[in-house]
């Protein structure tokens, strides 16, 4: 029976402050039975006092002591040749803890894969033992989130290159670029400088030195004294187009008006425009319940008001508008049908100076026919039986026309509370011209929790249980209600006989 083997780690640790190891990063090395690190000949791993804050007792050590610390050595093979030994012995250790069947973590500042040392070991290991790297943040994340510059915006482009580099080609390549972060300064600092300089990039340029530490250092690289820089330092050429992108304090605020339509229920009715709308909002307006829909955002002012003062509420967006507010105005279902968007441009032929936008909705005609299948399948009229517009004649003269051109009729606010006769006439005058068995659909708070539908015959058409949250679909001579419960209309129309 073959003994269990361990499983590698390479966990990144990130740039150096403590907070910043990943949560997976900090519970593997909570719970790993080896932790290894690299240190230099003094003993003393960075790696390690970032984590020493996850680790405890009784875990064991592998500290991975480099041989040399300069490219000086009596070695046969050189610097590099030393440096293949230290990997290919330091590889042998943790393999031995392998196994044994024990978890293996390696400490890496930064992130493992970008210029870390345990790349080295990875390739000797990881094709022999179970293995997995744990992203870290990297020192030029770190570097520039510091600084509080963008790295790159856009199009642009980012290099990274090692201090190391060959002066003419570092120059060439800073010529080249938008952005840019140099490693590996320390020895390379001068040449790094001289490369920015030749590239016309130096008064770019910022140093960061251990960046996340109480031990930081940030100053335009132009000012840095060559003596004082460490290995753990980074160039930066940041993003050219946030240099030249004013603050928001110097930006001209742009006011305009957007009409939102809400869908008939809840944010799952939303369309990914209208959200959009909503969050970049400086201000909300609009009839009370329909704003209380929106997530409250303490950013946002909420400007509520009476479902009866359309007028009053388009002018009053549209005056917080032209004082450079982001002015969403909330509508139920789509704005453009019964709702604010005719109110609100209505008004704005007086602002011509304000822009105004509509976002659709889905519309509580559509909400509910999707409810009991397709009874708007073919031809239909939407009508408003609400006579505090426009008054009952036109409306009935409406309904009238509409039934004999035998259109499917989609009826908002069929009552209220002061309104509660039109439901009984409206009935009435249909069944002139209908079939007492043509299918009326009730559809009652579609998307919410009290949503309910219910199908009748146009004969038995109940206005007692008809009220201003109810939409109706009044089938045509053609619409169906199948076996099933479903209604649809053809979207075939018989020829006349």
């Amino acid at each position: 029976m073959t003994s269990p083997t361990g499983r590698l780690w390479g966990v990144g640790l990130g740039p150096g402050d403590p907070e910043l190891i990943t949560v997976k990063a900090a519970r593997l090395i909570e719970s790993a039975g080896v932790i290894a690190f690299h240190s230099a000949r003094h003993g003393r791993s960075i790696a390690r006092s970032i984590a020493k804050h996850y680790m405890h007792a009784g875990q064991i050590e592998e500290p991975l002591m480099y041989p040399i610390t300069t490219e000086t050595t009596d070695h046969p093979g050189g610097y590099l040749g030393a440096l293949e030994d230290f990997y290919e012995e330091c590889a042998a250790r943790l393999a031995a803890h392998l196994d044994a069947g024990r978890d293996v973590v390696v400490l890496a500042e930064g992130d493992p894969f970008f210029y870390g040392s345990y790349m080295h070991l990875h390739k000797r290991l990881a094709h022999r033992y179970p293995t997995q790297v744990v992203p870290g943040v990297t020192s030029v994340s770190a570097a520039s989130a510091e600084l509080g510059r963008p790295l790159v915006e856009r199009e642009e482009t980012l290099t990274v290159l090692p201090g190391t580099l060959d002066a003419d080609k570092l120059t060439e390549k800073l010529k080249a670029t938008d952005s840019a972060a140099i490693m590996k300064l320390g020895r390379t600092f001068t040449k790094v400088r001289t490369a920015l300089q030749e590239a016309g990039r130096l008064d770019e340029a910022w140093y960061v030195e251990r960046a996340t530490t109480d031990k930081q250092r940030i100053e335009p690289l132009a000012e840095v004294d060559p003596s004082t820089v460490p290995y753990f330092s980074v160039a930066l050429l940041s993003s050219r187009a946030a240099a030249v992108t004013p603050t928001a304090a110097e930006k001209p605020v742009e006011g305009e008006v957007v009409v939102v339509g809400l869908g008939p229920a809840g944010r799952e009715w939303l369309t990914p425009e209208a959200q959009d709308a909503l969050a970049t909002a400086t201000d909300l307006v609009g009839y009370g319940p329909y704003i209380d829909r929106v997530p409250p955002n303490p950013r946002q002012r909420r400007h509520l008001s009476d479902n009866r003062v359309e007028a009053e509420r388009a002018a009053f967006a549209l005056d917080l508008a032209r004082n450079g507010a982001r002015v969403a105005v909330v509508s139920s279902g789509d704005p453009g049908v019964f709702a604010m968007a005719s109110a609100v441009l209505e008004v704005a032929e007086e602002y011509t100076d304000v822009p105004v936008r509509i976002l659709p909705g889905l519309t509580a005609a559509n909400a509910v026919a999707s409810r009991v299948g397709a009874p708007l399948g073919h031809d239909y009229c939407v009508l408003s039986l609400s006579d505090r517009l426009k008054p009952w004649d036109v409306i009935s003269s409406r309904l009238s026309a509409a039934a004999k051109a035998d259109l499917v009729l989609a009826i908002y606010n069929p009552a209220s509370k002061t309104r509660t006769w039109q439901v009984e006439a409206a009935r009435d005058l249909l069944l002139e011209h209908r079939s007492a068995e043509t299918p009326v659909v009730i559809g009652r708070d579609v998307g919410y929790p009290t949503e309910s539908i219910e199908i009748v015959r146009l004969a038995d058409l109940d206005p007692s249980k008809v009220d201003m949250r109810c939409l109706l679909l009044i089938g045509s001579s053609q619409t169906r209600l199948t076996e099933s419960g479903q209604v649809f209309t053809p979207r075939r129309y018989p020829e006349p006989s």
